[in-house]
């Protein structure tokens, strides 16, 4: 059994906000313990008029949007935040259409305050690399694995796209990075290319249990959660496979605890994403990697798109952002406690 305390909030209200619509946000907490929070913002998803942007809360009241990242005539998408032993990294993407995406970076030694110029992940990068849209993760060794996807045009089928996962993989603190091999598929099984544009698998999510085990959780076209797992550091993965966790393709965020317990916020809905919307938003647990999935918090329930979440963790407390109808950012702080033999730990 698990005990909560939770406590929600919009990071800002629609009044006189500075963008019509927002999406794909991100969040982390600073050693101060303040929360900061950035995403996509502008007339609409794609528009060339989209930054990026971000606030911070300090105690339990969040700063106005400020604009961090922007160049002109470009739409920019997926923010990701990097709490690093550094600083705060911020990864985004730039471009007019997903399969031409190119990465940038942008850095803060004083948390979030002021930000260095942008520069790319990777020179010459076309479709994306470094972090999709969920938080990177390090080893005990300090290696730096970013979950990473590319939507590529399928070249046997017109107007149709296969969609690929991988690992960006940093043993420098992220001043170079090797791509990992492709999670495997079988893609031949997949029945994503009947229901919508695409079928695969995107935007992992990861989590270590130690040492060189890793695990990745899944968004793919085939109306499940996947998972896939790695004993090498993130190098090589096993086999994608499809879990007992409906989902929508939609985005998926976890953490795992200290204690072990895994967090995971998604929307446990069976069908696919043309057929189906982006509601209920829940955090669901599992203490035994990722096996079973039990106790459940219900973020959001009623009409409209609650989606792409994103959760870190730290010390008993998980911190949560996602897209509320695409016209606010929500945040969630729950603090949570497992009761053991009648005891809370």
């Amino acid at each position: 059994m698990i005990k909560t305390n939770a406590e929600k909030q919009y990071i800002f209200e629609t009044e006189n906000q500075p963008f019509r619509s927002c999406h794909a946000s991100t969040v982390g907490v600073l050693p101060s313990g303040k929360v900061i929070a950035a995403w996509f913002g502008g007339t609409y998803e794609k528009a060339k008029d989209v930054a990026i942007w971000l606030a911070v809360r300090d105690g339990k009241q969040w700063s106005a949007p400020r604009k961090v990242a922007d160049e002109d005539g470009i739409a920019h998408w997926n923010p990701v935040l990097d709490v690093g032993p550094d600083g705060v990294n911020l990864f985004y993407k730039v471009g007019h259409e997903i399969v031409d995406w190119h990465t940038r970076i942008i850095r803060s030694k004083d948390g979030g305050e002021t930000w260095s110029a942008p520069v790319e992940l990777v020179p010459g990068d076309i479709g994306g690399r470094g972090p999709v849209r969920n938080k990177p993760i390090r080893l005990e060794d300090g290696t730096l694995l970013a979950p990473s996807s590319i939507e590529r045009r399928d070249p046997d089928h017109p107007g149709k796209e296969i969609w690929e996962a991988f690992v960006d993989i940093s043993r420098d603190e992220g001043s170079t990075w090797g791509k990992s091999a492709a999670v495997p598929m079988q893609l031949e099984t997949y029945v994503g290319a009947e229901k919508w544009i695409a079928k695969g698998l995107i935007q992992p999510t990861l989590w270590s249990t130690g040492g060189n085990l890793v695990h990745m959780l899944l968004r793919s076209t085939e109306g499940a959660i996947y998972r896939s797992d790695s004993s090498d550091g993130g190098v090589t993965w096993s086999m994608a496979y499809p879990t007992v966790l409906p989902n929508n393709n939609s985005g998926i965020d976890l953490v795992r605890l200290h204690s072990g317990l895994l967090a995971l916020v998604y929307n446990p809905v069976q069908g696919y994403a043309t057929e189906t919307t982006r509601t209920p938003l829940v955090v669901s647990f599992s203490k035994d990697n990722g096996e079973s999935w039990g106790d459940q918090i219900v973020l959001e329930d009623n009409p409209g798109e609650y989606s792409y979440p994103a959760i870190v963790g730290k010390g008993h407390d998980l911190y949560i952002t996602y897209t509320w109808k695409r016209e606010r950012v929500a945040f969630w702080h729950i603090t949570v406690q497992e009761e053991v033999d009648g005891n809370v730990s």
